[in-house]
Protein backbone atom coordinates (compact mmCIF):
# COMPACT_ATOMS: atom_id res chain seq x y z
CA UNK A 1 0.00 0.00 0.00
CA UNK A 2 1.24 3.15 -0.92
CA UNK A 3 1.94 5.85 1.36
CA UNK A 4 1.51 9.51 1.79
CA UNK A 5 4.57 10.79 3.39
CA UNK A 6 3.13 14.60 3.94
CA UNK A 7 0.25 12.99 5.56
CA UNK A 8 2.10 10.87 7.65
CA UNK A 9 4.49 13.09 8.96
CA UNK A 10 1.56 15.65 10.08
CA UNK A 11 0.11 12.18 11.88
CA UNK A 12 3.02 11.90 13.78
CA UNK A 13 3.49 15.77 15.12
CA UNK A 14 4.26 15.10 18.68
CA UNK A 15 2.66 18.22 19.68
CA UNK A 16 -1.25 16.88 18.54
CA UNK A 17 -2.77 15.74 21.28
CA UNK A 18 -5.81 12.93 20.47
CA UNK A 19 -8.97 13.97 20.99
CA UNK A 20 -11.25 10.78 22.11
CA UNK A 21 -14.30 12.48 20.94
CA UNK A 22 -13.06 12.63 17.17
CA UNK A 23 -13.38 9.96 14.55
CA UNK A 24 -9.90 10.32 13.35
CA UNK A 25 -7.85 10.48 16.25
CA UNK A 26 -9.61 7.47 17.38
CA UNK A 27 -7.99 5.51 14.73
CA UNK A 28 -4.57 6.41 15.95
CA UNK A 29 -5.90 5.75 19.54
CA UNK A 30 -3.64 2.80 21.17
CA UNK A 31 -4.63 1.53 24.70
CA UNK A 32 -1.66 0.55 26.44
CA UNK A 33 -3.18 0.05 29.95
CA UNK A 34 -2.20 -3.85 29.80
CA UNK A 35 1.12 -2.69 30.03
CA UNK A 36 0.98 0.56 32.30
CA UNK A 37 0.51 -1.51 35.52
CA UNK A 38 -3.54 -1.16 35.33
CA UNK A 39 -6.48 0.74 33.86
CA UNK A 40 -5.60 3.85 35.50
CA UNK A 41 -8.63 6.02 33.32
CA UNK A 42 -10.88 3.39 33.92
CA UNK A 43 -9.91 3.58 38.21
CA UNK A 44 -10.19 7.46 37.49
CA UNK A 45 -13.86 7.29 36.28
CA UNK A 46 -14.90 4.74 38.30
CA UNK A 47 -14.17 6.98 41.77
CA UNK A 48 -16.59 9.54 40.28
CA UNK A 49 -19.37 7.42 38.67
CA UNK A 50 -19.31 4.66 40.55
CA UNK A 51 -17.76 5.38 44.51
CA UNK A 52 -19.42 9.40 44.86
CA UNK A 53 -20.99 10.10 42.22
CA UNK A 54 -22.82 12.47 44.33
CA UNK A 55 -20.48 13.89 46.42
CA UNK A 56 -17.32 15.92 45.22
CA UNK A 57 -14.12 14.03 44.94
CA UNK A 58 -10.74 15.44 43.86
CA UNK A 59 -7.64 13.59 42.28
CA UNK A 60 -4.19 14.26 40.99
CA UNK A 61 -2.68 12.69 37.92
CA UNK A 62 0.58 12.93 37.03
CA UNK A 63 3.45 11.83 34.70
CA UNK A 64 6.24 12.49 32.49
CA UNK A 65 5.26 15.27 30.48
CA UNK A 66 4.55 14.36 27.26
CA UNK A 67 3.79 10.39 27.81
CA UNK A 68 0.08 10.78 27.28
CA UNK A 69 -1.78 12.33 30.22
CA UNK A 70 -3.92 14.60 28.11
CA UNK A 71 -5.03 12.11 25.63
CA UNK A 72 -6.19 9.94 28.48
CA UNK A 73 -7.83 12.74 30.40
CA UNK A 74 -9.55 13.83 26.78
CA UNK A 75 -10.73 9.89 26.42
CA UNK A 76 -11.42 10.28 30.68
CA UNK A 77 -13.66 13.26 29.63
CA UNK A 78 -15.38 11.39 26.81
CA UNK A 79 -15.98 8.74 28.81
CA UNK A 80 -17.50 10.24 31.81
CA UNK A 81 -19.69 12.38 29.34
CA UNK A 82 -21.04 9.04 28.04
CA UNK A 83 -21.95 8.52 31.75
CA UNK A 84 -23.86 11.33 31.40
CA UNK A 85 -22.21 13.91 33.19
CA UNK A 86 -21.08 17.49 32.19
CA UNK A 87 -17.50 17.60 31.50
CA UNK A 88 -15.11 20.76 31.78
CA UNK A 89 -11.54 19.97 30.24
CA UNK A 90 -9.31 22.89 29.74
CA UNK A 91 -5.43 23.53 29.55
CA UNK A 92 -4.38 25.86 32.34
CA UNK A 93 -1.92 26.95 30.63
CA UNK A 94 -3.60 28.68 28.16
CA UNK A 95 -4.95 30.79 31.39
CA UNK A 96 -2.11 31.15 33.72
CA UNK A 97 1.34 32.44 33.34
CA UNK A 98 3.28 28.56 34.50
CA UNK A 99 6.55 30.74 35.72
CA UNK A 100 4.51 32.39 38.65
CA UNK A 101 1.29 30.69 39.46
CA UNK A 102 -1.07 31.72 42.97
CA UNK A 103 -3.78 29.65 43.96
CA UNK A 104 -6.33 33.10 42.89
CA UNK A 105 -5.22 32.30 39.76
CA UNK A 106 -6.06 28.93 39.71
CA UNK A 107 -9.43 29.49 41.31
CA UNK A 108 -10.38 32.52 38.87
CA UNK A 109 -9.29 30.39 35.77
CA UNK A 110 -11.69 27.53 36.45
CA UNK A 111 -14.76 29.53 37.93
CA UNK A 112 -14.31 31.10 34.00
CA UNK A 113 -13.67 27.86 32.07
CA UNK A 114 -16.95 26.38 34.12
CA UNK A 115 -18.75 29.87 33.46
CA UNK A 116 -17.53 29.61 29.63
CA UNK A 117 -19.04 25.85 29.72
CA UNK A 118 -22.35 26.64 31.10
CA UNK A 119 -23.02 29.52 28.88
CA UNK A 120 -22.64 27.81 26.28
CA UNK A 121 -25.33 25.47 27.51
CA UNK A 122 -27.32 27.83 27.80
CA UNK A 123 -27.21 27.82 31.85
CA UNK A 124 -25.94 31.42 32.41
CA UNK A 125 -24.75 31.76 35.96
CA UNK A 126 -26.33 34.51 37.94
CA UNK A 127 -23.70 35.37 40.52
CA UNK A 128 -24.52 38.75 41.46
CA UNK A 129 -22.40 38.26 44.74
CA UNK A 130 -19.55 36.78 42.71
CA UNK A 131 -19.69 39.75 40.24
CA UNK A 132 -19.80 42.13 43.14
CA UNK A 133 -15.97 40.50 43.69
CA UNK A 134 -14.62 40.75 40.33
CA UNK A 135 -16.16 44.48 39.86
CA UNK A 136 -14.19 45.00 43.98
CA UNK A 137 -11.21 43.49 42.47
CA UNK A 138 -11.18 45.57 39.02
CA UNK A 139 -11.00 48.46 41.11
CA UNK A 140 -8.27 47.40 42.81
CA UNK A 141 -6.60 47.37 39.32
CA UNK A 142 -8.00 50.52 38.00
CA UNK A 143 -5.05 52.22 39.71
CA UNK A 144 -3.06 50.69 38.17
CA UNK A 145 -4.18 50.33 34.79
CA UNK A 146 -7.44 51.82 32.61
CA UNK A 147 -8.91 49.07 32.14
CA UNK A 148 -12.14 50.77 31.68
CA UNK A 149 -10.83 51.20 28.01
CA UNK A 150 -11.58 47.41 27.19
CA UNK A 151 -8.95 44.30 26.54
CA UNK A 152 -8.85 42.43 23.20
CA UNK A 153 -10.16 39.32 24.36
CA UNK A 154 -10.82 35.80 23.04
CA UNK A 155 -14.24 36.64 22.68
CA UNK A 156 -14.02 40.07 21.28
CA UNK A 157 -13.57 43.60 22.83
CA UNK A 158 -15.46 43.94 25.91
CA UNK A 159 -16.39 46.66 27.99
CA UNK A 160 -15.15 46.11 31.72
CA UNK A 161 -18.29 47.01 33.54
CA UNK A 162 -19.60 44.06 35.80
CA UNK A 163 -21.18 46.14 37.91
CA UNK A 164 -24.25 46.69 35.02
CA UNK A 165 -24.13 43.16 34.09
CA UNK A 166 -23.83 43.59 30.32
CA UNK A 167 -20.89 41.16 29.83
CA UNK A 168 -21.32 37.25 30.85
CA UNK A 169 -19.56 36.31 33.58
CA UNK A 170 -16.89 34.29 31.44
CA UNK A 171 -16.06 37.57 30.49
CA UNK A 172 -16.15 39.42 33.18
CA UNK A 173 -13.43 36.80 34.92
CA UNK A 174 -11.49 36.72 31.27
CA UNK A 175 -11.25 40.98 32.11
CA UNK A 176 -8.85 40.23 35.39
CA UNK A 177 -7.12 36.77 34.18
CA UNK A 178 -6.30 38.53 30.44
CA UNK A 179 -4.42 41.39 31.40
CA UNK A 180 -3.12 39.64 35.10
CA UNK A 181 -0.92 36.89 32.83
CA UNK A 182 0.57 39.65 31.03
CA UNK A 183 1.81 41.66 33.30
CA UNK A 184 3.53 40.32 36.03
CA UNK A 185 2.85 43.90 38.12
CA UNK A 186 -0.63 43.65 37.72
CA UNK A 187 -1.09 39.89 38.78
CA UNK A 188 1.36 40.43 41.63
CA UNK A 189 -1.41 43.43 42.33
CA UNK A 190 -4.19 41.11 41.93
CA UNK A 191 -3.51 37.72 43.91
CA UNK A 192 -2.21 40.75 47.11
CA UNK A 193 -6.01 41.71 46.89
CA UNK A 194 -7.29 38.25 46.31
CA UNK A 195 -4.65 36.68 48.62
CA UNK A 196 -6.80 37.34 52.07
CA UNK A 197 -10.26 36.95 50.67
CA UNK A 198 -9.77 33.40 49.17
CA UNK A 199 -12.28 31.77 51.67
CA UNK A 200 -14.69 34.61 50.33
CA UNK A 201 -13.81 33.52 46.49
CA UNK A 202 -14.24 29.78 47.23
CA UNK A 203 -17.51 30.77 48.94
CA UNK A 204 -19.07 32.50 45.76
CA UNK A 205 -17.56 29.96 42.94
CA UNK A 206 -19.13 27.32 45.46
CA UNK A 207 -22.19 28.42 46.24
CA UNK A 208 -23.05 30.85 43.28
CA UNK A 209 -21.55 29.05 40.57
CA UNK A 210 -20.70 25.18 41.05
CA UNK A 211 -23.60 24.11 43.43
CA UNK A 212 -26.29 26.13 41.65
CA UNK A 213 -25.03 24.80 37.44
CA UNK A 214 -25.23 21.08 39.64
CA UNK A 215 -28.50 21.52 40.70
CA UNK A 216 -29.56 22.82 36.90
CA UNK A 217 -27.68 20.10 35.36
CA UNK A 218 -29.20 17.22 37.22
CA UNK A 219 -32.85 19.21 36.29
CA UNK A 220 -31.70 18.46 32.57
CA UNK A 221 -30.51 14.58 33.16
CA UNK A 222 -26.78 14.91 34.04
CA UNK A 223 -25.49 13.33 36.94
CA UNK A 224 -22.82 15.79 38.12
CA UNK A 225 -20.44 18.74 36.82
CA UNK A 226 -16.20 17.23 36.39
CA UNK A 227 -13.85 19.80 35.97
CA UNK A 228 -10.24 18.66 35.05
CA UNK A 229 -7.51 20.74 34.51
CA UNK A 230 -4.53 19.82 32.71
CA UNK A 231 -1.06 21.08 32.02
CA UNK A 232 -0.85 22.08 36.03
CA UNK A 233 2.44 19.70 36.07
CA UNK A 234 4.20 22.34 33.65
CA UNK A 235 3.65 24.96 36.76
CA UNK A 236 7.62 25.92 37.44
CA UNK A 237 9.17 25.10 40.00
CA UNK A 238 11.30 27.93 40.83
CA UNK A 239 10.73 29.61 44.65
CA UNK A 240 7.68 32.11 45.10
CA UNK A 241 9.33 35.05 46.73
CA UNK A 242 8.83 34.00 50.20
CA UNK A 243 10.90 31.57 49.57
CA UNK A 244 8.51 28.45 49.05
CA UNK A 245 9.03 26.21 45.85
CA UNK A 246 5.87 27.12 43.63
CA UNK A 247 4.85 23.57 42.93
CA UNK A 248 5.10 22.69 46.63
CA UNK A 249 3.15 26.22 47.55
CA UNK A 250 0.54 25.29 45.38
CA UNK A 251 -0.53 21.34 45.79
CA UNK A 252 0.27 21.55 49.68
CA UNK A 253 0.20 24.72 51.27
CA UNK A 254 -3.33 25.53 49.43
CA UNK A 255 -4.30 21.80 48.77
CA UNK A 256 -7.61 23.15 50.90
CA UNK A 257 -8.75 25.58 48.52
CA UNK A 258 -7.79 22.76 45.46
CA UNK A 259 -10.50 20.27 47.48
CA UNK A 260 -12.58 22.70 48.82
CA UNK A 261 -14.79 23.40 44.75
CA UNK A 262 -17.52 21.51 45.29
CA UNK A 263 -17.56 19.45 42.30
CA UNK A 264 -15.29 16.49 40.80
CA UNK A 265 -12.08 17.73 40.10
CA UNK A 266 -8.84 16.13 38.37
CA UNK A 267 -5.72 18.16 38.34
CA UNK A 268 -2.52 17.26 36.68
CA UNK A 269 0.76 17.26 39.38
CA UNK A 270 4.21 17.42 38.31
CA UNK A 271 5.71 14.29 38.60
CA UNK A 272 8.66 15.98 40.54
CA UNK A 273 6.15 16.36 43.81
CA UNK A 274 6.36 12.36 44.04
CA UNK A 275 10.31 12.82 45.04
CA UNK A 276 9.69 15.84 47.19
CA UNK A 277 10.46 15.43 50.68
CA UNK A 278 6.87 17.09 51.37
CA UNK A 279 5.67 13.97 49.41
CA UNK A 280 3.90 12.33 52.43
CA UNK A 281 2.50 15.59 53.24
CA UNK A 282 0.95 15.90 49.97
CA UNK A 283 -0.43 12.38 50.72
CA UNK A 284 -2.35 13.28 53.88
CA UNK A 285 -4.23 16.11 51.87
CA UNK A 286 -5.00 14.07 48.84
CA UNK A 287 -5.49 10.47 47.98
CA UNK A 288 -2.43 8.42 46.38
CA UNK A 289 -1.72 10.29 43.24
CA UNK A 290 -2.87 8.32 39.86
CA UNK A 291 0.77 7.81 37.69
CA UNK A 292 1.02 7.16 34.40
CA UNK A 293 4.01 5.22 33.41
CA UNK A 294 5.99 5.03 30.28
CA UNK A 295 5.15 2.02 28.21
CA UNK A 296 7.81 -0.48 29.14
CA UNK A 297 9.97 -2.16 26.45
CA UNK A 298 11.61 -4.36 29.28
CA UNK A 299 10.93 -5.36 33.15
CA UNK A 300 13.30 -4.59 35.72
CA UNK A 301 15.37 -8.13 35.29
CA UNK A 302 15.97 -6.52 32.14
CA UNK A 303 14.06 -8.98 30.69
CA UNK A 304 12.30 -8.06 27.08
CA UNK A 305 8.47 -6.78 27.58
CA UNK A 306 7.14 -7.99 23.77
CA UNK A 307 3.83 -6.48 24.41
CA UNK A 308 4.63 -3.06 25.23
CA UNK A 309 7.05 -2.98 22.13
CA UNK A 310 4.31 -4.45 19.96
CA UNK A 311 1.98 -1.60 21.12
CA UNK A 312 4.33 1.14 19.95
CA UNK A 313 4.76 -0.47 17.05
CA UNK A 314 1.13 -0.49 16.43
CA UNK A 315 1.13 3.39 17.32
CA UNK A 316 3.96 3.99 14.73
CA UNK A 317 1.73 1.95 12.04
CA UNK A 318 -1.42 3.31 13.04
CA UNK A 319 -0.47 6.63 11.88
CA UNK A 320 0.44 5.51 8.21
CA UNK A 321 -2.19 3.09 7.94
CA UNK A 322 -5.13 4.03 10.45
CA UNK A 323 -7.99 2.35 8.21
CA UNK A 324 -5.38 -1.10 8.46
CA UNK A 325 -6.71 -3.68 10.80
CA UNK A 326 -3.15 -4.84 13.55
CA UNK A 327 -2.10 -7.67 11.58
CA UNK A 328 -2.78 -5.99 8.29
CA UNK A 329 -0.41 -2.76 9.36
CA UNK A 330 2.22 -5.58 10.50
CA UNK A 331 2.38 -6.81 6.57
CA UNK A 332 3.00 -3.08 5.74
CA UNK A 333 6.07 -2.50 7.85
CA UNK A 334 8.34 -2.87 4.21
CA UNK A 335 6.96 -0.11 3.15
CA UNK A 336 7.89 2.16 5.47
CA UNK A 337 11.21 0.72 7.13
CA UNK A 338 14.14 -0.40 5.50
CA UNK A 339 13.60 -3.45 7.82
CA UNK A 340 11.45 -4.70 10.97
CA UNK A 341 15.12 -3.78 12.86
CA UNK A 342 14.43 0.12 12.18
CA UNK A 343 11.30 0.08 13.92
CA UNK A 344 12.23 -1.89 16.80
CA UNK A 345 14.87 0.34 17.17
CA UNK A 346 12.98 3.53 17.35
CA UNK A 347 10.71 1.90 19.50
CA UNK A 348 13.10 1.05 21.71
CA UNK A 349 15.34 3.91 21.99
CA UNK A 350 12.06 6.21 22.90
CA UNK A 351 11.86 4.38 26.76
CA UNK A 352 8.40 4.41 25.87
CA UNK A 353 7.70 7.50 25.93
CA UNK A 354 4.83 8.33 23.28
CA UNK A 355 5.81 12.22 22.49
CA UNK A 356 9.60 11.50 22.33
CA UNK A 357 8.83 8.74 19.86
CA UNK A 358 7.02 10.99 17.55
CA UNK A 359 9.42 13.41 18.16
CA UNK A 360 12.10 10.96 16.70
CA UNK A 361 9.83 9.74 14.06
CA UNK A 362 8.99 13.13 12.81
CA UNK A 363 12.43 14.19 12.79
CA UNK A 364 13.36 11.16 10.97
CA UNK A 365 10.60 11.35 8.26
CA UNK A 366 11.85 15.08 7.28
CA UNK A 367 14.78 14.30 7.52
CA UNK A 368 15.06 10.99 4.95
CA UNK A 369 12.15 12.71 3.15
CA UNK A 370 11.06 9.18 1.42
CA UNK A 371 10.03 5.67 2.37
CA UNK A 372 11.17 3.30 3.30
CA UNK A 373 12.95 5.48 6.13
CA UNK A 374 16.84 4.35 6.56
CA UNK A 375 18.41 3.02 9.73
CA UNK A 376 21.54 5.27 9.00
CA UNK A 377 19.27 7.96 8.88
CA UNK A 378 17.20 7.37 12.52
CA UNK A 379 20.94 6.96 13.89
CA UNK A 380 21.66 10.19 12.70
CA UNK A 381 18.43 11.55 14.47
CA UNK A 382 19.58 10.00 17.78
CA UNK A 383 22.60 11.07 17.94
CA UNK A 384 21.70 14.69 17.31
CA UNK A 385 18.91 14.05 19.98
CA UNK A 386 21.50 12.30 22.61
CA UNK A 387 23.82 15.74 21.96
CA UNK A 388 21.06 18.04 22.80
CA UNK A 389 20.62 16.27 26.26
CA UNK A 390 23.76 15.66 27.07
CA UNK A 391 25.04 19.79 26.94
CA UNK A 392 23.17 20.59 29.90
CA UNK A 393 24.12 17.61 31.88
CA UNK A 394 26.31 18.32 35.57
CA UNK A 395 29.52 15.86 36.83
CA UNK A 396 26.72 15.60 39.80
CA UNK A 397 24.13 14.73 37.60
CA UNK A 398 25.88 12.38 35.67
CA UNK A 399 26.52 10.26 38.66
CA UNK A 400 23.28 10.50 39.81
CA UNK A 401 22.24 8.74 36.09
CA UNK A 402 25.39 6.30 37.27
CA UNK A 403 23.49 5.53 40.18
CA UNK A 404 19.92 5.35 38.96
CA UNK A 405 21.12 2.80 35.94
CA UNK A 406 22.93 0.95 38.36
CA UNK A 407 19.93 0.16 41.14
CA UNK A 408 16.63 1.03 39.25
CA UNK A 409 15.82 3.67 41.95
CA UNK A 410 14.98 7.56 42.61
CA UNK A 411 15.92 9.08 45.82
CA UNK A 412 14.12 12.21 47.20
CA UNK A 413 16.77 15.15 47.04
CA UNK A 414 16.47 17.35 44.52
CA UNK A 415 19.05 16.40 42.22
CA UNK A 416 16.59 13.54 41.30
CA UNK A 417 14.14 16.08 40.64
CA UNK A 418 15.72 17.50 38.31
CA UNK A 419 16.47 14.37 36.28
CA UNK A 420 12.79 13.26 36.48
CA UNK A 421 11.64 16.59 35.47
CA UNK A 422 14.12 16.98 32.69
CA UNK A 423 12.93 13.52 31.48
CA UNK A 424 16.53 11.83 31.74
CA UNK A 425 15.19 9.11 34.16
CA UNK A 426 11.25 7.63 33.05
CA UNK A 427 9.65 5.85 35.63
CA UNK A 428 7.88 2.00 35.39
CA UNK A 429 5.39 0.10 36.49
CA UNK A 430 6.14 -3.76 37.15
CA UNK A 431 3.18 -5.74 38.87
CA UNK A 432 2.34 -2.77 41.09
CA UNK A 433 5.66 -1.15 41.83
CA UNK A 434 7.66 1.15 40.62
CA UNK A 435 11.03 1.01 38.93
CA UNK A 436 12.80 3.70 36.88
CA UNK A 437 15.80 3.93 34.71
CA UNK A 438 17.98 6.21 32.51
CA UNK A 439 16.10 7.42 29.59
CA UNK A 440 17.66 4.98 26.42
CA UNK A 441 18.83 7.80 24.31
CA UNK A 442 21.35 9.01 27.25
CA UNK A 443 22.06 5.71 28.27
CA UNK A 444 24.17 5.12 24.82
CA UNK A 445 26.32 7.72 26.36
CA UNK A 446 29.88 7.55 26.32
CA UNK A 447 29.89 8.74 30.32
CA UNK A 448 27.33 5.90 31.05
CA UNK A 449 28.78 2.87 29.69
CA UNK A 450 30.56 1.83 32.68
CA UNK A 451 27.52 1.22 34.32
CA UNK A 452 26.21 -1.76 31.24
Amino acid sequence: MAVDLRRFFQATNPSKTLVAGNPEDQKFYIDFSPVRGGKIIEELKDNITFFSPDEPTCVLFTGHIGCGKSTELLRLKAELEQEGFHVVYFESSEDLEMADVDIGDVLLAIAKRVSESLEQANLDPQATGFRALLAATRKVLLTEINVKAGVNLPVGKVELDTDKREVSLSAGIAELTVVAKNDQNLRDRLNQFLGPQKNKLLDAINQELLEPAIARLKQRGKKGLVVIVDNLDRIDSRAKSFGRPQQEYLFIDQSECLTRLRCHLVYTMPLALKFSNEYGMLTQRYEEPKVLPMVPLQFRDGQACGEGLALLQQMVLARAFPELKESQRLEQIPELFDSPASLERLCCISGGHVRDLLRLLNDWIKKGRQVPLSREMLEEVIRARRNEMMMPISDDEWELLRQVRQRKKVSGDQGYQTLIRSRLVFEYRDRGESWFDVNPILAEAEELQECQ
